[in-house]
Parts: C-alpha cells; structure tokens; sequence
C-alpha cells in the first residue's frame, strides 16, 4: 500500500487501502461480540441477606457483608447468600440443580448428622448451597463459607486461567521461559485448537515462503532493485499469501453463530472449527441435557389393573404429547375411564392430592409459571405437575373434577418433608361420602396400609423394581369415611391410616426425543460417549440404558464392574489408578464439579480430543477444561454459557476451502515465478497479472468462492467416518498434494495462455514498462494479461464446485441424493450460494476485462476477442485433468479415495454394534404400535364402580 502511493499509483494504493480497511472492520466487529460476556457469577450471588446479629435483632445486610458464623434466615423465593449449615427449618427445599445437577428440588433436614467427610455435596442434605434457591419452606443456618470458599466460589476458582510458572530456580530462565510463553502465545502457537495452531503456523510458514520468493525476483535481477523489480518482487510475495482466509473465517463463523442460536446452543468463543470433527469422547451432563430437565410420570401400577406406561413425551406440560399403554397395549380414548373403578380412584388421587396448576399458555393462572416447550404452562412443584398431567390425559385434571361439582375439598394436609406425605379431605357429593386421597414416599405410606403383611411385601418389591428402573416413587391410597364424619385438623394421625392401596406411579425425567439417535450416531462414527451427573446411580444408569450409552449386556446393578461408578468411587482413586484402567467410566454419579474436571484431565493424559457438554455451574470447570465447550441455550445457567467455546461444523468445512484459496495462490506464484523469463525492452519482468488483478482475484472471487465451500454442509456420511487424526489436522497429506497438483494445473494454463497470446497473436512483442501505464508497444501484453485473468477467474470458478468432495466425480458429487445422467445439476444447485458466487464470478469478469478506462487504467489490461477461444481450451483441458486425478484416485484407492462410498453396516461393524433395524432411516426412532387399546376396552373389561 505505501509502496503504491510512493509511487504515485493512488488508485492502486486506495483499492489495497479499502481492502484492509475491510477487514479490520470485520475482524473489529467479529471480536468485539465474541468479548461481549457476563459476569454470571456476580449475578448469582444474592444481593441482599437477612441475618439475626446485636443480640437477636434481624438486619437486612449486603450479601459480601457477611462473614463465618452470622445467623442467617431464609424463605420461599430467596437466593442463598452463603454456605449454610442449616439448625433449624420447616419443610425447607432448594433448587440445586445447577450446581449438582439434581432434576428435583432437595428436601433439607438440619437435624441430619454425618460422620462421612468425603459424601457429595448432593448428600449433604443439612446444608444449604450459596447461590441455589428455596423453592419451599423456610430455615435458619449458620455461614461456613462465604465468596470464593464456598462450593460456588470453589467453581469460579476452578475458571480463573492458572499461569505456567517455569519450575526452575534460575530468575534469568524463568525470564526466558516467560518471554518464549508470551512470544509463542503472541504468534498463536500456544493456545487454540489445532486448526488454530496449524493456521498460526501456515501463517509463519507463508510469511518465511514470502520474504523466500521475493529474495528470489530480487536475485533474478542480479540485486539491482529499482520500482519496477521491487513491485514484482513484493507482487510475487503477496501471491503466495491466501489474503481472504481471516475474512472468510470471520463471515463463516459468524454465520455459524447465528444458525447455532437458532438450534439453542448458546455460544460464547469463536474459534472451534476444527476441533468437533476431531473428538474421540464426549462427556455429557444429564439433567437438562441428556434430558429435557422436566419431570413426567412415566409409569404407574395399579391392582387388579396392570401397568400403565406413558411413551415419547416430547412437551412435558402437554396432556396430549405421547401416547399411553396399559398392560402394552395403546389407549386411544382418553373418557373412558370416566366410569370409575380402580383407574378412575387412581386418576382422582394424584388429580385432587395436588396443588399445581396446569394450563395452556393463553389461559390466566396466577403465580409464576413453568413455561414448556408447547401451548401448555404449569405453576408448581415437578412431581404435582407430572402428576396432573398424567390425571388430564384421561380427563381426569383437578379443574374437570371440581367444576364438576362433585367434590368440595373440606381439608388438607401439606406435605412436610418430616413426614414424607401429603394427604387430603373431600366430600364426594355423587355418593355423599368423605374420601381421603394420600400420596408420599413408599416407606411412610406402606405401613399405614390396611392390608396383609403379604400384600405390604409385594408392594415392597414392586417399589424396589420401579426404583430400580430410575424412577422416583410415591405410592397412592385412599379411604372412604362415613359422611357424618367432622373433620378435625388436627388428627391428621386418624385421617392418615387404614388408608387403602391404590396404586404406585414413577416419575423421572425424561431424555430428549433426539438423544439416543445421537448417541447411536456417535458411537457409530468412533466416538465414545460419558454420562457425568449429579444425580443417583440407579437414575443415572436407568437413564444411561434407555439413551444407549451403556450397553444392555451389562446387567442391572451386578457388574457393572467400572462402566458404572460413583462419584466418591472415582474420586477415591489415584491418578495412575486411573490411568491403569482399561477403560473410563461410562457413567459417574453423584459427581461433584471437580470430579468432571478430573475425568476430562483423564481423558487428556489418554490423549483423547474430548467435548463437554452441560448447562449447570457445576458443569463450568469442566466446560472450560474440555477441547470443546458445548452448552445449552435454553436451559444453560449463564456461567456454563461463558466457558463454554463454540462449536461451528466438522473438519470438511475448513479442508474444503482452504484447498480453494491454496489452490489459487499455488497457481499465481508458478505463474509469476516463470515470467520472471519475460523481460521487456528495458530488461524488467513483465507481470502477467497485474497487482490489482492478483487482488481481485483473491479478494473478490476467491473470497465469495471460499464463504460458499465454508457454508457447505457435511456429507451425508459424514457420522460413519471416524473421527480424523488431530495430530494431522486439515492439512491432511490428501489436501497438501491435492493442492500442488491443481495448483500447478492452474498456473501452467495460466502461463500457456499468456505465451499463447504474446507469442500467437502479438509475436513475441513485449513492450516498453508495461507495468507502469499503457503505451502503443503494450497491446499484446495487455491483452495477455485480460487472457490470463479470464483463464484463472473460470479456472477457480469451477474449482469450486470441483473441490465439494476430493475423489467424487464433479458429475457424481452426492450419489446418496441426487443420481443419474444430470446429477450435477442439482448437486451443485443444492448449496445456493455458491451456486450463485460461481454464477456471479462469471458474469462479473465481462465488465472487468471490457469496461472502459476500468479496464485499462485500473487493472492494466484491454478487451479480447479471439483469445476467448484460449479460455475455453483451457477451461474444458484444467476439467479434464481435475477429472482424470480424482478417478486415478478412485481407481488406486488413494486418500479419500478408499471411502468414496461409506455404508451404515460398515460404520456399526466398525464400532461394534448391533445393526440398526431401519437403515433407511438411520438415526430416527422406530415405534411399531399394534394390539390398540380402543374405546370401550376390548378384550380387558375394568371393574365396575
């Protein structure tokens, strides 16, 4: 740029001057939103804490104010301010998911003692957490830890980047070693991903190749460096420099960005791109992510009825997602049970023994309410609404029931975490009878049964099987008191037993519709999958079976060996205990946040490339330490969104492009290298394209050329491929030969055309400083260059629908959508913008070559007739050529070559897994629904009221 106004070519020197102003613009923009994070854990701290201090009296204080051993009060609704050790409460329950992951709120009990130091912070039920919520009841407890002590102060420690200190003695080497650090990390080959690294060394490399080649004009010149040798000499080292790959990074990341946001991943860093196609494990949280962070019941089992299974919830709060089976048979109508028996006894316990409210979005219900995913909302505890819900798919709901007019509630009995139930009283205006309704914990409802002990035992057992299947489950009953009765609130004892067994019902969360196809299709591609929660072993490994990430040949709860662990298992193991195993957990529970940064750390010294992906903040240590940060957009806690990095597309997108901008500065430099032979007739090289050509062509054609391959989405089969070789990256050795072999076809065509005209059409006449300014003895050579330039515009044009795959024909680029004699034609109109950058690139090199003064001044070459003929030889012999390498390829099975046609079977066989029963439909759920359960019952009658 200086040089150009040094030399008084302002028009030049202003076209480079908007090119790099372009991109500092963009680069600006681009990292300014990518630095644009909270500060989430400032914003989960309570602002504000009630303490009792001055000898009882209770002040309202700032939550930083506080300090170990302050008295503590908290209520439905508050944020706790600090760790507390709870003393006293009533009911107390707080939300902690996000910091343990737990799917329900935790009951407290400040009464409980533990004599075990190394439980789990999920267990420490007599402690309430800074940061979580209580979401019932109401406690005083003592501050033990405040700020960075506390366990949501031990995750914001977990996050602070910890600098390497060098462990000599020496001050001098430390200095050093501080310097080299910096330096390395100034020059980007410390931190990143490896496409990041690599790229910072491609960098390097070019710069060196550079300086290389224009030493190389310099001493063809015998080092008589005057304007004309130094411009080519700088034109020559520009060439071998893609300079559109930032500017097409930035766009395509952006890009990324934006369709990430519209699949709810949120994501904060930006320069992930390669590392998702080169990771081996994922390690996964499960509330909120495996699952969908909601509760449903799943299951009931009722007497003398059978079993009742709810399946493929996709909208927890909608009645009508799903379908239901009873005994394994679908029910169609939903009235029937309308006629009573033990169902409609059932249906009106879990609908009446309920406070929460379930409506759709449009209608009023006062309270804050739990927006679903569908038309429907919900105000009230998980397990009341997962139990309304399953009440309203049989038009059972409380609000049907009361606007009925057949029931009046005439008291109740909340639950009270003491006592594990809650209960109710009715009068039943159809049979003028008082009817009680009770649902709590099987070992407090059970033995108030007025049934056999046998009968106990049975629903003992059964209670452990549903438990067992990570259920959590509350039994049902229910009795019928004489209509004189008066009720008295304060016998609920009498109101409490000889109560009638009525069922028991399962509740748990349920994965997401989409996760066991995409654990299948990651096992398939080589990727192993790790289930890190902090929930309870039996939930964690039902919940593992039903996704898929354990095998169902491992049998229930016996020898699991150390595919199943928990937390304090794990975390009671050494290092080199851990590196000893044959292989990691595949599911750990009850994990702690520094148990997930310990598996990730494992999976680093196997040197595994690993993902993690979360929405708590006890997910963020791990977020941040794993090579891929992934986390959830809707359900994601704020801290978990800022260590997390971005997760863009697979390696495809970068080799796809970066073989197009490779290709094209291959082709200027062994253009611009050999016409260092054309001397003119002051002896200067004459330049076969002009420096503003050079730019266009890789500013302008090549940019939009680039940014359409980098928006080219993954092959089909692109989940049966392993995961490639971090170690090699994108720069494969396919993509680095590929690149030289197309790149010298370019610049020998390029370099034939040029010779052809000058030599053909001007014979031989190579002008007078050509290179300045046109004069009457540069036509030959000016139309030459409008030649070249042609010939190098088609050439990259239809690179770029060549390089969509490396080894398919341009004719057969996705076989698996698009077949026959004219496959080409939808298989390149099926990325639209590239198709409309190519059509573009075409139409827009006419005005180039033949508008007027543009054409001469500005890009120093003139319109062309004849030579047109010369594109088109070159153009249909580089198809060809391209053409020919691929099928030599093919043919010997080299690189990509060898995997030209990738099947499912293959990929399972690879993985070791059972074939899938639909390949057609690989990756979708397979439900066959038969033996219906229609109107009236067919073939199972219900008993009678």
């Amino acid at each position: 740029m200086l040089l150009s106004y040094s030399t008084t070519d302002f028009i030049e020197g202003g076209v480079i001057t908007a090119v790099i102003l372009l991109n500092v613009v963009i680069g600006f923009v681009q990292d300014y939103r990518a630095e644009q994070t909270m500060q989430s854990l400032r914003q989960l701290s309570a602002p504000y804490a009630t303490v009792i201090r001055n000898g009882g009296q209770i002040e309202s204080i700032r939550s930083e104010e506080l300090a170990r051993g302050d008295l503590v009060k908290v209520t439905v609704g508050d944020l706790v301010p600090a760790d507390l050790r709870l003393f006293e409460g009533m009911n107390l329950e707080t939300d902690e998911a996000l910091l343990t992951g737990e799917s329900l709120p935790v009951a407290k009990s400040p009464a409980a003692l533990f004599s075990n130091l190394d439980m789990s912070i999920g267990d420490r039920v007599n402690i309430a957490y800074s940061s979580s919520t209580i979401t019932k009841g109401r406690a005083t407890g003592i501050v033990i830890s405040t700020g960075m002590t506390t366990e949501v102060g031990k995750i914001a420690q977990l996050l602070q980047d910890k600098p390497i200190e060098s462990k000599s003695k020496n001050a001098i080497i430390r200095t050093l070693a501080k310097f080299w650090l910096g330096l390395k990390k100034i020059l980007g080959l410390e931190d990143g991903t490896p496409l990041q690294i690599k790229l910072s060394k491609f960098a390097l490399m070019l710069f060196g190749l550079a300086i290389l080649l224009a030493l190389i004009v310099f001493s063809a010149n015998k080092w008589n460096i005057h304007g004309e040798v130094l411009i080519y000499g700088i034109c020559v080292a520009v060439a071998v420099i893609p300079e559109s790959l930032i500017a097409v990074l930035t766009i395509t990341m952006a890009v990324g960005t934006k369709a990430m946001a519209k699949g709810h991943v949120v994501v904060r860093k930006m320069q992930a791109l390669e590392a998702v196609g080169g990771v081996t494990n994922i390690c996964s949280d499960k509330t909120g992510t495996l699952t969908q962070g909601k509760m449903i019941a799943r299951k009931a089992w009722i007497p003398d009825l059978g079993t009742l299974c709810v399946h493929d919830v996709m909208h927890p709060f909608d009645p009508n997602s799903g379908y239901v089976k009873l005994n394994g048979r679908e029910v169609l109508h939903s009235g029937w049970a309308k006629n009573g028996g033990i169902l409609g006894v059932f249906l009106d316990a879990i609908a009446l023994c309920n406070l929460s409210v379930v409506t759709k979005k449009n209608e009023s219900v006062d309270g804050p309410s739990i927006s679903g995913t569908s038309a429907w909302s919900a105000v009230g505890e998980p397990t009341e609404i997962s139990l309304q819900v399953l009440a309203m798919r049989f038009d059972h709901g409380k609000a049907v029931l009361e606007e009925s007019g057949n029931y009046s509630l005439l008291e109740e009995h909340p639950f009270d975490s003491s006592v594990k139930k809650m209960s109710v009283v009715y009068r039943n205006h159809v049979t003028s009878s008082i009817e009680v309704f009770l649902k709590g914990a099987g070992e407090v409802v059970i033995p108030s049964l007025a049934v056999s002990e046998v009968e106990k035992a049975n629903i003992h057992a059964m209670v452990e099987v549903m438990a067992g299947e990570g259920l959590r489950v509350l039994c049902i009953a229910h009795k019928t008191l004489p209509s004189n009765y008066v009720t008295q609130r304060s016998a609920r004892d009498e109101i409490d037993c000889d109560l009638g067994f009525v069922g028991l019902v399962g509740l748990y969360d349920p994965p997401r519709a989409e996760t066991a196809s995409a654990v299948r299709k990651c096992q398939i591609a080589g990727i192993k999958v790790h289930m890190l929660t902090g929930d309870h072993i039996r939930t964690a490994e039902a919940i593992a079976r039903e996704v898929g990430i354990v095998s169902p040949d491992i049998p229930m709860r016996n020898g699991r060996g150390n595919v199943i662990m928990t937390a304090g298992d794990f975390d009671n193991l050494s290092y080199a205990e851990i590196d000893n195993m044959e292989e990691l957990p595949l599911v750990i529970a009850r994990c702690s946040p520094s148990t997930k940064v310990r598996m990730v750390e494992a999976l680093h010294r196997r040197k595994a490339f690993c993902a993690m992906t979360g929405d708590g903040v006890n997910d963020a240590p791990a977020l941040k330490l794993a090579d891929v940060g992934i986390a959830m957009g809707i359900t994601g806690s704020d801290v978990a969104k800022d260590a997390a990095d971005m997760v863009l597309t697979d390696d495809d997108f970068a080799s796809i492009f970066l073989m197009h901008l490779l290709i094209s500065n291959i082709s200027q430099v062994i253009l611009l290298l050999i016409a260092l032979a054309f001397k003119d007739g002051n002896g200067n090289s004459v330049f076969p394209l002009s420096p503003l050509e050079i730019l266009w062509v890789n500013m302008i054609t090549s940019s939009f050329l680039a940014l359409g391959l980098g928006l080219e989405e993954a092959q089909p089969d692109i989940m049966l491929r392993p995961p490639h070789d971090n170690a090699v990256g994108v720069f494969t050795r396919e993509l680095i030969v590929d690149k030289m072999i197309y790149g010298t076809f370019v610049g020998m065509l390029c370099l034939a055309s040029f010779v052809g005209v000058v030599y053909g059409g001007g014979k031989g006449n190579l002008g007078t400083n050509c290179n300045q300014r046109y004069n009457d003895t540069c036509e030959a050579v000016f139309r030459a260059r409008a030649t070249v330039f042609s010939v190098l515009s088609f050439l990259l044009l239809i690179t770029a629908w060549e390089v969509k795959h490396f080894s398919r024909s341009l004719f057969n680029l996705d076989p698996t959508r698009h077949n026959g004699p004219f496959a080409i034609f939808p298989a390149i109109w099926y990325n639209r913008f590239l198709f409309w950058a190519v059509t573009a690139g075409f139409v827009i090199t006419f005005p180039v070559v033949y508008l007027p003064v543009v054409n001469k001044t500005v890009f120093k070459h003139l319109s062309i007739t004849w030579e047109w003929g010369i594109v088109v030889g070159c153009v249909a012999l580089y198809l060809a050529l391209f053409e020919s390498w691929k099928a030599i390829k093919r043919r010997l099975r080299i690189g990509s070559g060898k995997n030209n046609h990738l099947t499912l079977g293959d990929a399972e066989a690879r993985a070791g897994l059972v074939a899938t029963v639909d390949k057609e439909s690989y990756g979708s759920q397979i439900t066959t629904r038969t033996n219906t359960l229609v109107d009236g019952m067919e073939g199972h009658s219900l008993p009678k009221a």
